[in-house]
């Protein structure tokens, strides 16, 4: 028989998110509970500021001082963490809330991708449900397809577009010709870019959130530590010209593949080719790739951020609780996710873009050469752009496959030449 019951819901932070999430509670009520097959409220909050205005009325719920009361209320069926942060009072309240044997459901990509194997042993242990759709991709609905729909398929890869900022600076500079800094420093006017974007830009946001799509798509620990990450910092107007040129476009992307050797995880720039759907992925959007033994290439593209897409997956996860699904938080049992070898770059296979600022004068072309040569690096294709009597000129080349180790003993060697008279930029390239 249904539960006639209402589902009450405690919501730790009434931010963009939580306050969109209790408006849509409050608005959309009589179609939530259809879905749900009951009321579904809101009981109690928590905020720093409850004078604030929201836009959200909360009229009944009841306001507590500390988030970690919302475990043990007895007014709360279901707890909803929207506060951030890896650390501090969002663990806590996660820990306790699993603890009580309630469902706690949260937004929080930091939190799962230093915690996630400690939260589903809790899940486990106690039985309740730990859902966290809201903590990837905002909308993009990539967590409930890995954990649930392809849970018949051994997935080969993922990888994806999974920051928005990072995206949209880069499709601005392509469609402005305006330089990193200033399309930046633009993306924080307009709200795209936080005061301090060092998680977004230096790839951590992306790793973060990558981490936990591995998890979930080879079964295994969540394992932050080994990632190899790098952002966009040094993304120049040049080179998202030179991609064009050359049938590309630059995008920060987080990709996880399983090889022979190990598993492969890196947040790094990639020029993706424009025969890919990834590489008209525009703006703020988010994608994510997954090929899987079945199901075969699969690509989920929607709003990766803001509050709207970010509490519609929170509203998915309040359904899913209201009735009664419990899967296990990454698609396994936490004993059945076994840890995997880590490929580090040095083993990985690859072709790449490289940019060098070199003196025009004769020998230089020749030089590069046989430096490659001896690393057994061979060039696809090549681009020199014409004579610079003032300064330098770039040289631009995309290698055939080459192992990372080799290409790094290349750009060493490289960076030496006196001709040479910048630090060389390189771009791995997406496989098509």
């Amino acid at each position: 028989m249904p539960n006639k019951l209402p589902l009450r819901l405690g919501i730790a932070g009434l931010g963009t998110v939580g306050s969109e999430v209790a408006r849509l509670i409050e608005t959309q009520g009589a179609e939530l509970a259809r879905r749900a097959g009951r009321d579904v409220i809101v009981t109690a909050v928590c905020a720093r500021d409850k004078n604030k205005k929201r836009s959200c009325v909360l009229n009944g719920a009841a306001w507590v001082t500390n988030p970690v009361e919302l475990a043990t209320h007895k007014d709360v069926d279901v707890v909803i963490e929207l506060i951030g942060g890896s650390e501090g009072v969002a663990r806590e309240l996660a820990v306790a809330t699993l603890k009580a044997g309630k469902p706690f459901i949260t937004a929080n990509k930091a939190l799962l991708a230093h915690h996630g194997v400690e939260l589903a042993t809790f899940s486990q242990t106690h039985n309740v449900p730990l859902y966290f759709e809201a903590a990837v991709a905002g909308g993009v609905p990539v967590v409930k397809t890995l954990r649930e729909s392809l849970a018949g398929n051994v997935i080969k890869e993922i990888y994806g577009i999974l920051n928005g900022t990072c995206n949209y600076i880069l499709t601005t500079m392509r469609e402005t010709g305006k330089a990193f800094a200033v399309v930046l420093a633009d993306a924080q006017k307009l709200g795209y870019a936080e005061a301090d974007p060092t998680f977004d830009i230096d790839g951590m946001d992306t790793a973060h959130k990558l981490a936990i799509l591995s998890s979930l798509a080879f079964s295994t620990p969540v394992n932050l530590s080994e990632m190899s990450v790098s952002g966009i910092r040094n993304i120049s107007l040049a080179d998202i010209s030179f991609a064009d040129e050359l049938g590309y476009r630059i995008k920060l992307l987080g990709v996880s593949r399983l090889t022979n050797k190990g598993l492969m995880q890196r947040v790094s720039p990639y020029m993706v080719p424009l025969s890919a759907q990834l590489a008209h992925v525009e703006d703020a959007l988010n994608a994510v790739y997954i090929e899987g033994t079945s199901v075969g290439p699969l690509t989920l593209i929607g709003r990766g951020a803001g509050s709207g897409p970010t509490a519609s997956s929170v509203l998915g996860d309040i359904i899913d609780v209201a009735n009664g699904g419990a899967p296990p938080a990454f698609g396994v049992s936490v004993t059945n996710l076994k840890p995997i070898k880590s490929l580090p770059d040095s083993d990985s296979v690859g072709a790449f873009y490289v940019r060098l600022m070199v003196a025009d004068e004769p020998g230089v072309l020749a030089d590069m050469a046989t430096i490659l040569r001896d690393e057994r690096i061979s060039i696809q294709s090549l681009l020199q752009k014409g004579r610079n009597e003032v300064g330098p000129v770039p040289v631009v080349f995309i290698t055939h496959d080459s192992n990372e180790s080799a290409m790094a003993q290349a750009l060493a060697k490289l960076s030496k030449m006196p001709s040479v008279l910048e630090a060389p930029c390189v771009i791995r390239i997406l496989p098509h």
